[in-house]
């Protein structure tokens, strides 16, 4: 898996991610979920071009 991820102001959370597709559905099925304690209002995916980026960071 490769991208980003980092929290926003508003309280969300942006997530940028390309690699297998199980791997993504299994992230997709994460985010739904949420860490202990998390409010999960909704996830909205989208297709993006590839970046061909070999890393995953957490931005600031």
């Amino acid at each position: 898996m490769r991208g980003w991820v980092r929290n926003r102001r508003d309280g969300s959370v942006e997530v940028q991610a390309e690699g297998a597709p199980m791997a993504i559905a299994e992230l997709r099925a994460w985010c739904e979920q949420g860490p202990p304690g998390a409010q999960v209002l909704r996830v909205q995916p989208s297709q993006l071009p590839v970046t061909g980026d070999d890393w995953f960071e957490v931005r600031q």
